[in-house]
C-alpha cells in the first residue's frame, strides 16, 4: 500500500461509495488518513452533530474539498442539542469554497442571514430547501445576487416564500402599491412596486437555472411562475405541487389585467421534464401554458391537474416525439355531459403513433367505481395497443377495474416490457398472472392491493422460474409462504397501504367540533360521490352524522 503513488490511492477511494468504508479505511494508516481526508467530496450530518457549529468547523477543516453538503434534521427533538444556525452556515462557506450542491432539510434555526453567507461559495450550483420555516423571499433574493453559477434550486415546505399576489388579487396590490404606508404594511409589502418575487425575476433575467422545483409553498402561486420570464427558455426540468385545500385559492389570474406586465407569452422549448401536481387550471389559465410550448419533453408526469383539455394533450404528444416516460393520475370529473377521467383512448393513440421512443408508463386511476367502468375514459383495448406499439419497458397499472385476464394475455406479448407494476387491480385473477409466464423480456413483478390473486396465481410463477424480482404487498390471498422460490428476490407484506399512499394523494379531512371518525379510509362510499365545481366531495360516516372529506 505504501508504494502505491497518491493520485491512484486518490482513484481507489473515489470508487468507495459507502461512508462507513470510508471511514474505516481512513483508520487502517495516517497515509490513508490524510488521502481519504483530502478526497472526501460528501457529507451528510444532522441530529449528531453537537455542538453544531463547532463539530461542522472540525468536520470542514479535516474535509477541506467537500462539494456536496445535506444539512437534514429529521426526527430532531429538543433532546438533540441545538441545531446548527446562522453561524454555521458562515462556517460552511468559508471553509468549503469548493461547495457546488447543498441541502438544507428541517433546518429550524437558520434564516436569511444564514443563506446570505451563501453568497461566498461562488461555485455553488445546487441549492436544496426543505422544510426551512424562517427563509423568506428576501432570502432567495440574495442566494440569486450572489451565486452565479446557480443551476439547480429546489423549495419544498418553505412557507414564507411568497408573493403579494398570492395574498390578494393583483388589482388590490396596484392599489395598495399607491395607499398608506399602514396599507402596505398590512399587506406585507415593503416598498412600492415589491411584489415579493424579485428572486425569481432576477434569476430568470440574469441566472441559468436548467431545474426548478416548488413544492408545498404555500405562497408563490402558478401565476407568479410568470415572472421567471426569459428563464423559461434555459429550464430544463420543472416541478410545482401543491398540497393542502389548493382549490380553496379564490385569486383570479393577473394576466387577464391589462396592466399586467407578466404574460403567457414565453418559451420553454427547451423544457425536458416536467411535473405538475394537485394544481387547478380552470377557469384561470395557470401553468397550462406550459403544454402548449413544450416540444422537447422526454419525461411528463400530471397528477390530479383540474382542468386537462384532451386536444392539447394530443398536439403536446404530436409535438414531444422524444417522449421516453409519462406518469398520469387521474381522476373523474364532469366533461360536457359524461362523467369520467378526461383522458380518452384518442390520447393513447397519438401517444402509441407520435411517440416511438416511450418506454415508461405509468397510469393511476382514483375514484373509478369498478360498477360503472365508463368513468374511466380509457379502455381495455386502447391500452393494450399503447403497450403493444410502444417499446415500453416498465409498466405500472394502478385502480383499473377495466383491465382484466384477457388485457393481462395480450401485453404478455409486448416484446419489450421488462417492469409491470398492478395495484388495486381488481379485474385481474390467476388466471392473468399465469399469462404474465410467458412475456419475453419481464424480469420484475409488482403486485399491491390485488384482492382477487390467490397462491394458485404464485405457484404458477414458482414453476416457472423467471422472475428475477416479485414484490407483493396487502394481497390478502396470497401468504408469504406462497411467494417463496417465485423469484430470486421476494419482498412480501400483508399489511395494507393506506389510500393516500396507493394513490398517491393526500387527504384533508373537515370535521365538526365534537364529531368522531370511525375509521380514516374504510367508511368512504364511492357510489356516494359527488361533482362540486370539478372537485371531489365524498361524505364518510362519523359518530354523530357526516363530514365531508376533500381528495387533492
Amino acid at each position: 500500500m505504501e508504494d502505491l503513488s497518491q493520485p491512484l490511492l486518490g482513484e481507489i477511494i473515489m470508487r468507495i461509495t459507502r461512508t462507513s468504508d470510508l471511514n474505516s479505511l481512513s483508520l487502517v494508516s495516517k497515509r490513508l488518513y490524510n488521502v481519504e481526508a483530502e478526497e472526501r467530496a460528501t457529507l451528510r450530518v444532522g441530529c449528531g452533530l453537537h455542538p453544531a457549529t463547532e463539530a461542522l468547523s472540525s468536520l470542514c477543516s479535516r474535509f477541506p474539498n467537500l462539494q456536496r453538503v445535506e444539512i437534514n434534521y429529521s426526527g430532531w427533538t429538543s433532546s438533540h442539542g441545538e441545531q446548527l444556525d446562522n453561524q454555521g452556515l458562515l462556517v460552511l462557506s468559508s471553509h468549503c469554497l469548493s461547495l457546488t450542491d447543498l441541502t438544507l432539510s428541517f433546518c429550524s434555526c437558520i434564516d436569511n442571514s444564514g443563506l446570505g453567507y451563501l453568497s461566498y461559495c461562488k461555485k455553488l450550483m445546487a441549492l436544496r430547501l426543505n422544510a426551512v420555516p424562517a427563509i423568506t423571499s428576501s432570502g432567495l433574493l440574495s442566494v440569486a445576487v450572489g451565486c452565479k453559477s446557480l443551476s439547480t434550486l429546489h423549495l419544498t415546505d418553505c412557507m414564507k416564500v411568497g408573493s403579494v399576489e398570492a395574498v390578494v388579487p393583483q388589482h388590490e396590490c396596484e392599489r395598495l402599491w399607491y395607499g398608506t404606508p399602514i396599507q402596505q404594511k398590512k399587506m406585507r409589502i415593503r416598498c412600492p412596486g415589491d411584489s415579493g418575487m424579485e428572486w425569481l425575476e432576477y434569476l430568470g433575467k440574469t441566472g441559468s437555472l436548467v431545474d426548478l422545483v416548488v413544492k408545498d409553498c404555500k405562497g408563490i402561486s402558478q401565476y407568479d411562475l410568470l415572472k421567471f420570464g426569459p428563464g423559461w427558455m434555459k429550464l430544463e426540468k420543472f416541478e410545482f405541487e401543491i398540497n393542502g385545500n389548493y382549490w380553496l385559492s379564490g385569486t383570479q389570474d393577473p394576466s387577464y389585467n391589462s396592466h399586467y406586465r407578466y404574460k403567457y407569452d414565453i418559451c420553454c422549448e427547451n423544457l425536458k421534464d416536467l411535473r405538475l401536481a394537485h394544481i387547478i387550471t380552470v377557469p384561470e389559465i395557470g401553468l397550462h401554458y406550459l403544454l402548449r410550448q413544450c416540444k422537447a419533453l422526454e419525461k411528463l408526469s400530471l397528477d390530479y391537474v383540474i382542468g386537462l383539455d384532451e386536444r392539447e394533450m394530443i398536439t403536446l404528444f404530436q409535438n414531444c416525439r422524444n417522449l421516453r416516460s409519462i406518469s398520469l393520475q387521474l381522476m373523474p370529473l364532469h366533461c360536457g355531459i359524461s362523467f369520467r377521467t378526461p383522458l380518452t383512448d384518442d390520447s393513447l393513440e397519438a401517444l402509441s403513433h407520435c411517440c416511438p421512443m416511450l418506454e415508461v408508463v405509468q397510469l393511476t386511476f382514483t375514484f373509478c367505481s369498478s360498477t360503472w367502468p365508463t368513468e374511466i375514459g380509457f379502455t381495455q383495448k386502447g391500452i393494450i395497443t399503447l403497450v403493444q406499439t410502444c417499446p415500453i419497458r416498465v409498466f405500472v397499472l394502478n385502480g383499473a377495474s377495466i383491465f382484466k385476464d384477457e388485457g393481462m394475455k395480450d401485453i404478455s406479448s409486448a416484446q419489450f416490457l421488462e417492469t409491470l407494476e398492478l395495484v388495486d387491480c381488481k379485474g385481474i385473477t390467476d388466471v392473468g398472472i399465469s399469462y404474465m409466464v410467458h412475456a419475453p423480456c419481464l424480469t420484475s413483478l409488482t403486485l399491491r392491493k390485488c384482492k382477487n390473486v390467490t397462491a394458485v396465481g404464485m405457484a404458477k410463477l414458482v414453476h416457472s422460474q423467471k422472475l428475477g424480482s416479485l414484490t407483493v404487498v396487502g394481497c390478502r390471498l396470497i401468504s408469504k409462504e406462497a411467494v417463496q422460490g417465485a423469484a430470486r428476490s421476494v419482498r412480501y407484506s400483508a399489511e395494507l397501504e393506506s389510500h393516500d399512499s396507493l394513490k398517491g394523494m393526500k387527504i384533508a379531512m373537515t370535521v365538526s367540533k365534537g364529531m368522531k371518525i370511525h375509521t380514516r379510509y374504510a367508511a368512504i362510499d364511492v357510489s356516494l360521490a359527488v361533482n362540486l365545481c370539478s372537485l371531489y366531495i365524498l361524505p364518510v360516516q362519523v359518530a354523530t352524522g357526516t363530514c365531508y372529506v376533500a381528495f387533492i
